[in-house]
Protein backbone atom coordinates (compact mmCIF):
# COMPACT_ATOMS: atom_id res chain seq x y z
CA UNK A 1 0.00 0.00 0.00
CA UNK A 2 1.09 3.18 -1.13
CA UNK A 3 2.35 5.47 1.80
CA UNK A 4 1.94 9.36 0.26
CA UNK A 5 0.33 10.72 3.31
CA UNK A 6 3.19 9.55 5.54
CA UNK A 7 4.03 12.50 7.84
CA UNK A 8 0.60 14.09 7.55
CA UNK A 9 -2.20 14.15 10.56
CA UNK A 10 -5.65 13.89 10.28
CA UNK A 11 -8.84 14.41 12.27
CA UNK A 12 -12.15 12.53 11.57
CA UNK A 13 -15.23 13.15 13.29
CA UNK A 14 -18.21 10.63 13.69
CA UNK A 15 -14.77 8.59 13.83
CA UNK A 16 -16.62 5.26 15.82
CA UNK A 17 -18.43 3.75 13.37
CA UNK A 18 -19.36 3.82 9.52
CA UNK A 19 -17.66 6.16 7.18
CA UNK A 20 -15.81 7.97 9.64
CA UNK A 21 -14.32 4.54 10.77
CA UNK A 22 -13.69 3.15 7.57
CA UNK A 23 -11.82 6.52 6.60
CA UNK A 24 -9.98 6.59 9.51
CA UNK A 25 -8.58 3.18 8.58
CA UNK A 26 -8.13 3.98 5.19
CA UNK A 27 -6.07 7.25 5.86
CA UNK A 28 -4.06 5.32 8.33
CA UNK A 29 -3.14 2.36 6.00
CA UNK A 30 -1.65 5.39 4.15
CA UNK A 31 0.59 6.61 6.41
CA UNK A 32 -1.40 9.31 8.23
CA UNK A 33 -1.57 9.79 11.86
CA UNK A 34 -5.65 10.34 13.02
CA UNK A 35 -7.46 11.14 15.69
CA UNK A 36 -10.72 10.11 16.40
CA UNK A 37 -13.25 11.94 17.09
CA UNK A 38 -16.65 11.13 18.67
CA UNK A 39 -18.67 10.11 21.17
CA UNK A 40 -17.87 6.76 21.99
CA UNK A 41 -15.23 6.38 23.36
CA UNK A 42 -15.00 2.01 23.40
CA UNK A 43 -15.66 1.88 19.85
CA UNK A 44 -12.77 4.38 19.44
CA UNK A 45 -10.51 2.60 21.75
CA UNK A 46 -11.22 -0.51 19.38
CA UNK A 47 -10.52 1.24 16.29
CA UNK A 48 -7.29 2.80 17.70
CA UNK A 49 -6.22 -0.71 18.57
CA UNK A 50 -7.01 -2.01 15.12
CA UNK A 51 -5.06 0.99 13.42
CA UNK A 52 -2.06 0.45 15.63
CA UNK A 53 -1.82 -2.97 15.38
CA UNK A 54 -1.98 -2.72 12.10
CA UNK A 55 1.33 -0.49 12.05
CA UNK A 56 -0.58 2.72 11.68
CA UNK A 57 -0.71 5.58 14.86
CA UNK A 58 -4.31 6.81 16.15
CA UNK A 59 -5.41 8.62 19.08
CA UNK A 60 -8.57 8.90 20.65
CA UNK A 61 -10.75 11.98 21.05
CA UNK A 62 -14.15 11.58 22.94
CA UNK A 63 -15.80 14.88 21.90
CA UNK A 64 -19.63 16.46 21.19
CA UNK A 65 -18.47 18.25 18.47
CA UNK A 66 -22.16 20.24 18.75
CA UNK A 67 -21.29 21.58 21.68
CA UNK A 68 -18.15 24.50 20.74
CA UNK A 69 -15.34 24.12 23.73
CA UNK A 70 -15.59 20.49 23.00
CA UNK A 71 -14.93 20.61 19.09
CA UNK A 72 -12.37 23.36 19.91
CA UNK A 73 -10.29 20.79 22.50
CA UNK A 74 -10.83 17.86 19.82
CA UNK A 75 -8.83 19.88 17.47
CA UNK A 76 -6.23 21.31 20.47
CA UNK A 77 -5.89 17.64 21.86
CA UNK A 78 -4.95 16.58 18.07
CA UNK A 79 -2.56 19.27 17.84
CA UNK A 80 -0.66 18.69 21.13
CA UNK A 81 -0.14 15.14 20.25
CA UNK A 82 0.80 15.14 16.55
CA UNK A 83 2.10 18.67 16.29
CA UNK A 84 -0.19 19.69 13.27
CA UNK A 85 -3.35 19.17 11.52
CA UNK A 86 -3.02 18.35 7.74
CA UNK A 87 -6.71 16.86 7.42
CA UNK A 88 -10.07 17.71 8.65
CA UNK A 89 -12.73 14.63 7.78
CA UNK A 90 -16.42 16.17 9.03
CA UNK A 91 -18.02 13.34 8.84
CA UNK A 92 -20.48 13.67 12.18
CA UNK A 93 -23.84 13.09 11.28
CA UNK A 94 -27.32 12.59 12.40
CA UNK A 95 -30.07 11.80 9.46
CA UNK A 96 -33.61 12.16 11.08
CA UNK A 97 -36.62 11.63 8.50
CA UNK A 98 -39.93 12.50 8.94
CA UNK A 99 -43.05 15.88 8.11
CA UNK A 100 -41.59 18.91 9.05
CA UNK A 101 -45.28 19.33 10.38
CA UNK A 102 -45.87 17.22 13.69
CA UNK A 103 -42.51 16.03 14.03
CA UNK A 104 -39.96 15.89 17.18
CA UNK A 105 -38.55 19.33 17.19
CA UNK A 106 -35.72 17.99 19.45
CA UNK A 107 -34.90 15.77 16.85
CA UNK A 108 -34.54 18.22 14.69
CA UNK A 109 -32.93 20.58 16.95
CA UNK A 110 -29.92 17.59 17.56
CA UNK A 111 -29.54 16.78 13.96
CA UNK A 112 -28.87 21.14 13.00
CA UNK A 113 -26.80 20.68 16.12
CA UNK A 114 -24.46 17.79 14.78
CA UNK A 115 -24.67 18.22 11.20
CA UNK A 116 -24.45 22.33 10.73
CA UNK A 117 -22.91 23.66 13.86
CA UNK A 118 -20.51 20.88 14.49
CA UNK A 119 -18.85 20.74 11.04
CA UNK A 120 -18.35 24.92 11.85
CA UNK A 121 -17.11 24.81 15.32
CA UNK A 122 -14.92 21.84 13.67
CA UNK A 123 -13.57 23.94 10.68
CA UNK A 124 -13.10 26.64 12.73
CA UNK A 125 -10.70 25.54 15.38
CA UNK A 126 -9.20 23.48 12.66
CA UNK A 127 -8.47 26.22 10.27
CA UNK A 128 -5.59 28.37 11.60
CA UNK A 129 -3.31 24.90 11.86
CA UNK A 130 -4.91 23.97 8.18
CA UNK A 131 -3.33 27.30 7.02
CA UNK A 132 -0.16 26.43 8.81
CA UNK A 133 0.27 23.09 7.23
CA UNK A 134 -0.50 24.54 3.85
CA UNK A 135 2.58 26.57 4.12
CA UNK A 136 5.45 24.38 5.55
CA UNK A 137 4.03 21.02 5.99
CA UNK A 138 5.63 17.98 3.76
CA UNK A 139 2.79 18.08 0.96
CA UNK A 140 2.79 21.77 1.77
CA UNK A 141 -1.21 21.78 0.61
CA UNK A 142 -4.28 21.19 3.60
CA UNK A 143 -7.43 19.29 2.90
CA UNK A 144 -11.11 19.86 4.43
CA UNK A 145 -13.44 17.32 3.13
CA UNK A 146 -16.89 17.77 4.18
CA UNK A 147 -19.15 14.46 4.30
CA UNK A 148 -22.72 15.70 3.03
CA UNK A 149 -24.84 13.66 1.08
CA UNK A 150 -26.97 13.57 -2.60
CA UNK A 151 -30.00 15.22 -0.27
CA UNK A 152 -27.76 18.09 -0.34
CA UNK A 153 -28.57 18.66 -4.23
CA UNK A 154 -32.03 16.91 -4.32
CA UNK A 155 -35.38 17.17 -2.04
CA UNK A 156 -37.35 14.35 -1.31
CA UNK A 157 -40.93 14.21 0.55
CA UNK A 158 -39.72 13.13 4.33
CA UNK A 159 -36.26 14.74 4.11
CA UNK A 160 -37.04 18.62 4.69
CA UNK A 161 -34.68 19.38 7.55
CA UNK A 162 -32.12 16.92 6.56
CA UNK A 163 -32.46 18.12 2.99
CA UNK A 164 -32.04 21.74 4.60
CA UNK A 165 -28.98 20.75 6.73
CA UNK A 166 -27.02 19.16 3.52
CA UNK A 167 -27.66 22.10 1.74
CA UNK A 168 -26.27 24.22 4.55
CA UNK A 169 -23.47 22.10 4.49
CA UNK A 170 -22.84 22.01 0.35
CA UNK A 171 -23.13 26.38 0.84
CA UNK A 172 -20.89 26.24 3.55
CA UNK A 173 -18.68 24.19 1.15
CA UNK A 174 -18.65 26.38 -1.93
CA UNK A 175 -18.11 29.31 0.18
CA UNK A 176 -15.37 28.53 2.17
CA UNK A 177 -13.76 26.91 -1.06
CA UNK A 178 -13.82 30.74 -2.19
CA UNK A 179 -12.23 32.28 1.29
CA UNK A 180 -9.35 30.15 1.48
CA UNK A 181 -8.30 28.01 -1.77
CA UNK A 182 -5.82 30.16 -2.71
CA UNK A 183 -3.91 30.24 0.49
CA UNK A 184 -3.16 26.01 -0.16
CA UNK A 185 -6.05 24.72 1.86
CA UNK A 186 -8.44 22.69 -0.35
CA UNK A 187 -12.07 22.12 0.43
CA UNK A 188 -14.57 19.30 -1.01
CA UNK A 189 -17.41 18.07 -0.61
CA UNK A 190 -18.27 14.35 -0.88
CA UNK A 191 -22.10 13.51 -1.52
CA UNK A 192 -22.68 9.40 -1.61
CA UNK A 193 -25.98 8.65 -3.06
CA UNK A 194 -26.86 5.79 -0.28
CA UNK A 195 -24.60 4.28 2.04
CA UNK A 196 -25.68 1.16 4.30
CA UNK A 197 -24.87 2.51 8.14
CA UNK A 198 -26.42 3.19 11.39
CA UNK A 199 -27.30 6.57 10.18
CA UNK A 200 -30.83 4.84 9.07
CA UNK A 201 -31.31 3.30 12.39
CA UNK A 202 -32.63 5.96 14.04
CA UNK A 203 -35.38 5.86 11.70
CA UNK A 204 -36.45 2.39 12.62
CA UNK A 205 -39.04 3.33 15.01
CA UNK A 206 -41.06 5.24 12.39
CA UNK A 207 -42.61 2.79 9.68
CA UNK A 208 -43.53 5.22 6.75
CA UNK A 209 -40.19 5.74 6.72
CA UNK A 210 -38.65 2.73 7.19
CA UNK A 211 -40.91 1.50 3.99
CA UNK A 212 -39.36 4.01 1.97
CA UNK A 213 -35.77 3.08 2.78
CA UNK A 214 -36.38 -0.72 2.57
CA UNK A 215 -38.02 0.24 -0.84
CA UNK A 216 -34.74 1.85 -1.65
CA UNK A 217 -32.46 -0.93 -0.41
CA UNK A 218 -34.38 -3.63 -2.66
CA UNK A 219 -33.70 -2.06 -5.92
CA UNK A 220 -30.45 -0.46 -5.53
CA UNK A 221 -26.63 -1.65 -4.74
CA UNK A 222 -26.34 -0.12 -1.67
CA UNK A 223 -22.74 1.37 -1.20
CA UNK A 224 -20.90 0.63 1.71
CA UNK A 225 -18.64 2.62 4.02
CA UNK A 226 -15.31 1.66 2.41
CA UNK A 227 -16.91 3.18 -0.76
CA UNK A 228 -16.68 7.07 0.61
CA UNK A 229 -13.85 6.28 2.50
CA UNK A 230 -12.09 5.28 -0.70
CA UNK A 231 -13.53 8.55 -2.39
CA UNK A 232 -12.18 10.68 0.31
CA UNK A 233 -8.60 8.84 0.10
CA UNK A 234 -8.60 9.68 -3.49
CA UNK A 235 -9.35 13.47 -2.55
CA UNK A 236 -6.53 14.10 -0.27
CA UNK A 237 -4.29 12.25 -2.09
CA UNK A 238 -4.27 13.75 -5.25
CA UNK A 239 -0.74 16.18 -6.18
CA UNK A 240 -1.05 19.37 -4.76
CA UNK A 241 -1.93 21.26 -7.79
CA UNK A 242 -5.48 19.15 -8.34
CA UNK A 243 -8.03 20.14 -6.48
CA UNK A 244 -11.77 18.39 -6.12
CA UNK A 245 -14.46 20.67 -5.62
CA UNK A 246 -17.32 17.95 -5.70
CA UNK A 247 -17.14 14.59 -5.51
CA UNK A 248 -20.56 11.82 -6.27
CA UNK A 249 -20.80 8.89 -5.59
CA UNK A 250 -23.62 6.81 -6.64
CA UNK A 251 -25.16 3.77 -6.10
CA UNK A 252 -26.08 1.21 -8.74
CA UNK A 253 -29.51 0.71 -9.57
CA UNK A 254 -30.50 -2.70 -9.92
CA UNK A 255 -33.58 -2.33 -11.48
Amino acid sequence: MATNLTGTVALVTGASSGIGAATARRLAERGASVALVARRRARLEDLAAEIEKAGGTALVVEADISDRTQAEAAVQQTVERFGRLDILVNNAGLMLLGPVVGADAEEWERMLAINVQGLLYTTRAALPHLLSAAEDGPRRVADIVNISSIAGRVAWNGYGVYNLTKFGVNGFTESLRQEITQRHVRVSVLEPGGVATELGSHNDHKPEVSEAIDAFNKRTEVLAPDDIADGVTYIVTRPRHASIAELWIMPTDQA
